[in-house]
């Protein structure tokens, strides 16, 4: 979950993340640690259609809940960290 200073979302002031209530370190908007940012947006041939879902989860939750995949995750290294 994603708290910024004012509605037009120009300045992130807090992630919180949705499974563990964790709040993660953020400084001048910037996040300072590791996360993951989910975001879909359903379509036609789901029961979910034209709705959109957003969430985040700190590490540690990523790391359990991609744990129990039956296909692992693709892994590859990067050479440039944004």
């Amino acid at each position: 979950m994603r708290i910024y200073l004012d509605k037009n979302k120009n300045e992130l002031t807090a992630v919180i993340c949705n499974q563990c209530k964790k709040e993660l370190n953020v400084e001048n908007g910037i996040v300072k640690e590791g996360y993951f940012c989910g975001d879909v947006q359903f379509g036609y041939f789901s029961n979910k259609d034209g709705s959109k879902h957003s969430f985040d989860l700190c590490e540690e939750c990523y790391d359990k809940m991609i744990k129990g995949f039956a296909i692992p995750v693709e892994e590859e290294e990067v050479m440039e960290l944004i």
